[in-house]
């Protein structure tokens, strides 16, 4: 597959050499098989760090894709069921009106606490105690179930208290040893911990402003300064905060897209992976549409495919995609796809590199 990953280096060369992208990183799986896996640019643009194959970048809401898989690991044996009420596994949950809420409302953004905690600021992500005592006493804005709207950190939350409270591993710890360690995954954390530090890309805001639209989210509001910040990276933040190289975020989605089986290893049922990709919901969303336009369709956990964009030729793919990257698994043809980047445009055209990167390994790869 040399000639096919020239290609694909080729597109990542162009983009930086252009001033598209600053540093940026693909891989792609295909038959269960790693064919691409390429990278170009910075990873610290100040002390002029190369990119290489380790760096491990911020994956924001793909984070929310890895949850998914945590959870429906545990509901593939049976320990998790989606439409039980969080608070069957976690009791305080049910305040201020969320009793109703249930697993299934989490995954597909339908809980009504899409704000972030009164005062909160990232900083404070460390204490995971703390974040899920303020996440259970948040009052919904709508009834739970009746309606769907984006959950930018509050999703990770939700599902990972019900992970710890249902495994008594954190979501941090049951990623390692449930996913990454039998994958043979080895850059992939909630919670950077401290020998990868160094391995870490410096992200960098691509204009002055940050996101629109964050009066839910102030936290989110400048995002390169706030996931910048060491106690940041440390913390578990299972929505947005993921650290992940594109080869191990590739893998984790080629397993999905090979039925749950990669390398001889059964993550999950093939039933389970088709059940992740029912939609739950598809339309506009009240939270992103406003800020970065179009249509979104929710499934168990992920975004589905066949949406304008990079996954425009996958309608059967699962994945998710944050900041202008992402991840999917395409099952219906074996085929996973990561890309990653420290330059972060906050905009409708947030996933124009993307877009071109996935079309250029399809062409490569021969997918039409």
């Amino acid at each position: 597959m040399a000639d096919e990953n020239k290609q694909a280096q080729s597109v990542l060369d162009r983009l930086v050499n252009a001033g598209q992208e600053l540093g940026l990183q693909v891989a792609a799986y295909l038959g269960g098989q790693l064919v691409i896996d390429a990278w170009a640019g910075l990873a610290d643009e100040p002390s002029g760090r190369p990119v290489d194959g380790n760096t491990l970048f911020t994956a924001f809401s793909i984070s929310k894709g890895i949850t998914a898989t945590c959870i429906h690991v545990l509901a593939d044996r049976g320990l998790v069921e989606y439409d039980a009420p969080i608070a069957a596994y976690w009791p305080e949950f049910a305040a201020r009106g969320k009793a109703k809420a249930t697993v299934r409302h989490a995954l597909a953004h339908r809980v009504g606490i899409p704000q972030d905690p009164p005062g909160f600021d990232l900083s404070m992500a460390g204490d995971w105690n703390a974040v899920a005592r303020a996440t259970a006493e948040l009052e919904p804005l709508w009834e739970p179930g009746t309606r769907t709207g984006y959950h930018p950190l509050t999703y990770g939350w939700m599902l990972g208290e019900v992970i710890r409270r249902v495994d008594g591993r954190s979501i941090a710890q049951f990623l390692q040893d449930e996913v990454c360690r039998p994958l043979e995954i080895d850059g992939m954390y909630f919670g950077i911990p401290p020998e990868a530090e160094p391995l870490v890309a410096t992200l960098k805001n691509a204009t002055e402003r940050g996101i629109p639209g964050t009066t839910m989210n102030p936290s989110l509001s400048d995002p390169a300064g706030a996931f910048n910040r060491p106690e940041v990276r440390r913390a578990v933040i299972p929505g947005a905060g993921a650290l992940v190289n594109a080869r191990s975020l590739a893998r984790h989605y080629a397993v999905l897209a090979m039925g749950g089986e990669l390398g001889g290893v059964r993550l999950m049922s093939r039933d389970r992976i088709a059940a992740a990709g029912v939609p739950e919901f598809e339309g506009p969303d009240p939270i992103l549409s406003p800020i970065f336009g179009g249509e979104y369709r929710w499934t168990l956990g992920y975004t589905l495919g066949g949406s304008p964009g990079p996954m425009a030729k996958h309608p059967n793919a699962i994945g998710y995609a944050g900041i202008g990257t992402i991840g999917f698994a395409d099952p219906s043809r074996e085929f996973a796809f990561a890309i990653l980047k420290n330059l972060l445009d906050v905009s409708p055209s947030e996933m124009d590199s993307a877009t071109s990167i996935v079309r250029e390994v399809e062409d490569a790869l021969g997918i039409a």
